[in-house]
Order: C-alpha cells, then structure tokens, then sequence
C-alpha cells in the first residue's frame, strides 16, 4: 500500500523502527511514555514497535522508575548481545580487527603489523598480506569470543583512500599514497574471509570512519556541522553536516600549501600532507639535523621526537635541554595545519574541528593550541570565532570503533532488520503509464 508521500506502509514501519531503535540506542534506557516525544510518534505506533524489537530480541526491559502520580512505568534498552560488528582498521603500521557487542563492548581484538622491511614504504601495504591479515583477525575474533559469525550485523573497514563502488566488485580503493590503484578490496574479502552471506563489508575512508565514531560516541556529540581530522602518518579530514547521518571524506591532506613545494608521497609538489603528517614531520627533522630513531615505527619515532622537544621533567614547556631544531620542526608544522585548519574554516564554517588520530593525539593539547592561534590568525574572523577545536576523545582506535559503526548505522537505517522481507510493492499507475508511453515514441 502506498500512502500520499510515496512512501509505502512498510516504508513508514521501518522508519518507525528506526527511530525507536536509535532514540533507545543513543539515549536509553527510556520508557514507552518518553519514547513518544522524542520520536514524534503516537503511542499505539511506539508499543506496536517496541513489541516487534522486544520479540525478536533486540530490545529488553531494564528496570523502572516512578511516574508522576501513576504506577512505575518500566524502561527499554537495545540487548547488547543480540547482535555483533566487527571493526577493521588498515592503518600505518598495523591492521587492528576487533569485535563490539551492541554496547560497544570491546570482546576480542587482534593486531598484525605491517612490515617496515623492504626499500619502498608501499611494500608494506601488500594487498595479499593485508587481506590474509583481515582474515586471519577476523577469524580469530569470532573464534576468542565464541561468537558465531552469522551473528554479525557486518564487517566495517576503514582504508587509507578513496572508495568507489561498482556492482562487479563492491567497493574498490583507490589508495593513491599507499600503491592500491583501483583495489578490489570488497571482492577480495568476499572470496578470502569465511563469512556468511548475508554478513556484508562495509568499507570506507578512515577519516570518515573516524568521523562516525566521534559524532556518535565522542567529541562531536551534539554538533550539528563538525569537521574530524584524522592525524596519522599522513592526514585526512571527514564533513559532517548532520549528526546522525555519515559525513564525507575529503582529500583534505592533499591540499596544495606550498606552489613548487615538497614531494608528497602522492607524487605531486606543496601537499598539506607533506608538511604536516607524522612521516613528513619526521623526515623534515631529520633534513633539519635531527636524529629520529631509526628502525622503529613511526609511533615510537614521533615519542622520542617529542621527548626531545620536551624532555622529561619539563612537563609542556621547552627549557634548557631541549632539542631546538625539534621545536623549530614542530612550531613550523603546527603553522601549516593552522593554515589548513583555515581553509577548512573558510570552506565549511563548522562548529567543530576535532584532532584525532595516532599522531594527533600524542601532539595533543600543547601542539593544538599553537595550531589553534595559526588557524585564527589565517581564517576570515566570523567563522574563527564561531568554531571550537579540540581533540577528540575515542582514543588512538576510534577509527576501528568508527569501522565497527558503519554496518551498526545500516542496521539502524533498515530497521534492526538484516534483510528486507515481504512482497514486492507494486508501482503507482502513473509511473507504469509514463514509462509505457515513453517506450512507445
């Protein structure tokens, strides 16, 4: 049955679903009563839906509490147990595999890393390996946790690239800074890993995916417009115009600071990210005349770069004994983020610009407050003085935790149903019409 909007009856139950399904997810435990209000729903509709979720097991009873003048009025939570997601980070120096309950609760995690051997930094990033090492962790996951795999909502993975999509292949990354040209990696996946399938991938940019947990879970809770940089070996940045919906990933890294300027490890001269992501931050200091570590992984390599800048003893503040040429480094690199915090500024007036990310957060609030004052002095006053910028508050792993949240918020936009099920609607007699008299001419 169609109604007047166009939607059809089973369109609006499942819209219905999902609103329940995430008012309690983001905000229980609630009550039947509160679930009205804030879904906009009637209570017929909400006891109708909370009777379907509370049957099928998604949904259970968690306590009570007192109502004005009447009896206890009992109130509802998503079951944490009734399904499960597996988040996948490919990251710079490690793939990280980690299973969630609904909760977000952290059941198994596996982490392989990716190798330094070898004469170029792309050859770690070996399709074979990173795929053997997505199933391997995947694998043992759900073995750690003696989950099932058909109890999986999906399998979200955060890339370093751009993703497209083709109906041959899925989703394909295009990982321009790491080697992958045009990478299968969806279908990959499918004929490597043992999943269910009905269990789909869902892959996407880091970035985003780290925009995704920090919307939903962290820092940029409560924010209508937020921009989330991803600070690693390299940088990103995820959109978000609307809290509840996936942002979008953009090349923000990539963005030309300097004219002539520095190769970036994408091939072209001046990028953002030649100057500012951890790997180039470490090879500025060492054209400098610094001593990064050597034959450590970047993480470690930046550690000591700080303890440098900052020895031990001194807290936040340089003094005597610190590594001057390690300041210079980071003062100047603290400058070029400014700069292309201004930009993002300009560009999308958000209210929010959060910091997260390996590199990032270790930089933490000493190096963003130097950021901070850059970005200001470069920015159109208005919007500078209109957007808070902060770190975020997920963590080092809040991209696996973003990856995790991908399938979860299909599984919300489908209404806590794996599968669409039921007849086919049939479509309006206009639309049958209009396409018979357009084959006809």
């Amino acid at each position: 049955m169609k109604v007047r909007s166009g939607r059809t009856v089973r369109d609006l139950r499942r819209e219905n679903r999902t609103a329940v399904l995430q008012r309690l997810y983001f905000d229980g435990p609630l009550s039947r009563f509160s679930l009205g209000p804030l879904t906009g729903l009637s209570s017929g509709s909400v006891s109708n839906v909370v009777a379907e979720l509370v049957t099928e097991g998604l949904v259970e009873e968690a306590g009570s509490v007192d109502s004005a003048g009447g009896r206890p009025r009992t109130l509802l939570r998503i079951r944490p147990q009734s399904r499960y997601m597996i988040g996948v980070d490919i990251g710079e120096t490690r793939v990280r595999v980690e299973l969630f309950d609904l909760a977000l609760t952290e059941l198994a995690r596996v982490e392989k890393p990716l190798s330094l051997d070898g004469p170029r930094r792309v050859d770690r990033y070996d399709v074979g390996v990173v795929v053997g090492h997505v199933r391997a962790g995947v694998t043992e996951v759900l073995e750690r946790a003696g989950i099932a795999a058909d109890r999986l909502l999906g399998v979200g993975v955060g890339v370093p690239g751009i993703v497209s999509r083709t109906p041959e292949d899925g989703a394909v990354v295009h990982g321009q800074t790491i080697g992958w040209d045009a990478v299968p990696l969806e279908r990959l996946l499918r004929e490597s890993v043992p999943l269910p399938a009905n269990v789909l991938y869902y892959i996407d940019n880091g970035a985003k995916t780290l925009g995704q947990a920090e919307m939903w879970f962290g820092a940029g809770r409560g924010a209508q417009s937020a921009v989330v940089v991803l600070f690693g070996s390299g940088v990103g940045a995820c959109v978000v115009t609307d809290d509840m919906s996936p942002g979008r990933a953009v090349e923000w890294g990539h963005l030309t600071v300097r004219v002539r300027g520095r190769r970036c490890r994408c091939g072209a001269l001046g990028c953002l990210e030649a100057y500012a992501g951890a790997e180039a931050l470490l090879e500025r200091w060492r054209e400098a005349g610094g001593e990064p570590l050597a034959d450590v992984d970047e993480e470690t390599a930046l550690t000591a770069m700080l303890a440098a800048a900052y020895p031990a003893g001194q807290g936040d503040e340089a003094g005597p004994g610190s590594d001057a040429t390690a300041l210079a480094v980071l003062e100047e690199t603290a400058e070029y983020l400014g700069a292309g915090f201004s930009d993002l500024i300009n560009l999308f007036q958000p209210e929010r610009i959060l910091v997260g990310g390996w590199a990032g957060l270790q930089l933490g609030t000493r190096f963003l407050d130097s950021v901070r004052a850059h970005a200001t002095s470069y920015a159109l006053a208005y919007p500078a003085a209109h957007v808070q910028i902060g770190l975020g508050t997920l963590g080092p792993d809040a991209v696996t935790v973003g990856a995790a949240a991908l399938p979860l918020a299909d599984f919300f936009e489908r209404g806590g149903r794996q599968e669409e099920a039921g007849p086919q609607e049939q479509a309006p007699v206009w639309q049958t019409t209009l396409q018979d008299r357009a084959a006809h001419r």
